[in-house]
Parts: structure tokens; C-alpha cells; sequence
């Protein structure tokens, strides 16, 4: 009995899709996330008759033949990339990336991380760094006497003293891009590291090289649609319910035949 294999993926499909789909629900409000997609293909067929193949009855050939598929699999889990709104915070630095980009982040390994989470912080030392207290790259140290610091659009840091009129330019953040941003590896913490799939960084500065731009005193919302997110909520239950009713008719089938006497 087929179906009773055929149906079981198809439930594990509608449940990986369910939680592809709760994962996003739960980060509507993480800052700067991506809704994720699962993706399904359909798994291999046995071909009981091979369409084009000759009929050995009269030499005619068969314009279909018989090929039964064996269900689902899923192929990924793919990013979708879009931009998310922009809020304002009025925070010095919250900075949110208008356009492609990713702010680069050394971890304590010091292997190099990505993300587009503007919601910075600053040290004990006065360095830049993540909530997570990872320092971003190239380090920007404020001055524990500035009064406050300016951020444009170009990335440009810039302090505020009391006792000085002019600005004093402390560094510059870049932006990275990758050929293929949705081969990177999500490590949680909304960070992201390299991978064979995504390719090499390209790093360059912002408003560069079709890099975005920055926004000082705003964040990027996540571009969870939850409408949406609900909608195909609904349409996998019923997938998941379908399929445990073919589960069902199949059982009962098998039973009937056990009962011939």
C-alpha cells in the first residue's frame, strides 16, 4: 500500500512548512529579519510503463505509460530578501541599512560574522559593538568626553565635543554584499557567516558598488508579512489534515482486505 508511505510525507512536508512558518511568527519583531520559505520537490517515480516504449501487443507506441510517484521531499529553506520598514528610535546608534548590505562583526573566534541588525552599542572602552557586545569592523572607539556622535549616510562617524566647534571624525563603517546572499549560514543572534553558496564578501563603503545606504536613529523591522504568515498557516493544517485522511482510508482499505474470506 503506497499511500500509506506516500501520505507520511506528505504530512512531514506540511509540518516542516508549519515550522518554517511558526519561526517567522516568532521574529515579527526581531530586528532586520527575513521570512523564510520552506521549498518541496516532488521525490522519484517508479515507472511501470515507461512512456515512448513499444506496446508488445500490436507495436504501437505508448504516448503516456504508467508513472507513480512516491510523494515529497524538501529541497530548502530559502530567505526571502526584502527590506523591512524603517522605525525611528532617536538613538545615536541605531543605525538601519537603506538598500543591500551587512554590517561585518568580528566573533570571538575571530572568524567574521554579518548582519543587518543596527541596534548597536557602546563598550566600557568606548568601542562599537553588537548587543551581543561583538565588535564591528573596522572598530570605531568613541571618546569618553564626547557629547555626542553623528552618523551620515556614507558611514562617516563623527564626535562632538564641549570644548571644540568643529567635528572630529572618528572612522567609517563599510558595508558587505555577497553574489548570493541567500547561501549564507544563519547562526542565530541574526548573524550570518560565510559559506561556499554565498560566496566571498564584497566589502566597500555605503552608498557604494550598489551598497544601501545608512540611517542613524532608525532599525529595520522584520519583513514578516503575519497575514500572509496566517494564511499559508491554515492552507499546511489542512495539507497536514488531508494527507492523515488518505492515511486513514488507506488503513481502512487494508483492513477490508485482511477481512476477505
Amino acid at each position: 500500500m503506497r499511500a500509506l508511505k506516500i501520505a507520511a510525507t506528505g504530512m512531514s512536508a506540511q509540518q516542516l512548512r508549519v515550522e518554517t512558518i511558526s519561526n517567522n511568527l516568532a521574529n515579527m519583531s526581531t530586528t532586520g529579519y527575513n521570512a523564510r520559505r520552506a521549498e518541496f520537490s516532488d521525490l522519484h517515480y517508479q515507472q511501470a510503463s515507461r512512456p515512448g516504449t513499444i506496446n508488445a501487443a500490436d507495436g504501437t507506441i505508448l504516448p503516456t505509460g504508467v508513472q507513480l510517484g512516491l510523494g515529497v521531499r524538501p529541497t530548502a529553506v530559502s530567505v526571502h530578501l526584502a527590506q523591512g520598514s524603517l522605525s525611528q528610535t532617536n538613538g545615536d546608534l541605531d543605525i538601519a541599512i537603506e538598500g543591500r548590505g551587512y554590517f561585518e562583526i568580528v566573533l570571538p573566534s575571530g572568524q567574521s560574522g554579518y548582519t543587518r541588525d543596527g541596534g548597536l552599542k557602546r563598550s566600557a572602552d568606548g568601542l562599537i559593538v553588537t548587543s551581543d557586545g561583538f565588535p564591528v569592523a573596522p572598530e570605531i572607539v568613541i571618546p569618553e568626553d564626547a557629547r555626542s556622535i553623528s552618523i551620515n549616510a556614507d558611514g562617516q562617524v563623527f564626535a562632538y565635543f564641549s570644548d571644540a566647534a568643529e567635528a572630529q571624525l572618528l572612522g567609517e563603517f563599510s558595508l558587505a554584499n555577497f553574489a548570493n546572499p541567500k547561501g549564507l549560514e544563519a547562526v542565530g543572534s541574526n548573524l550570518f557567516l560565510e559559506t561556499e553558496a554565498s560566496g566571498v564578501p564584497i566589502v566597500s563603503a555605503p552608498g557604494e558598488d550598489g551598497l544601501g545606504t545608512l540611517r542613524q536613529g532608525y532599525l529595520e523591522d522584520s519583513s514578516v508579512d503575519a497575514v500572509r504568515e496566517v494564511t499559508e498557516l491554515i492552507e499546511a493544517q489542512r495539507g497536514y489534515e488531508l494527507n492523515a485522511k488518505v492515511i486513514t482510508a488507506a488503513d481502512q482499505m487494508l483492513a477490508a482486505t485482511a477481512q476477505v474470506r
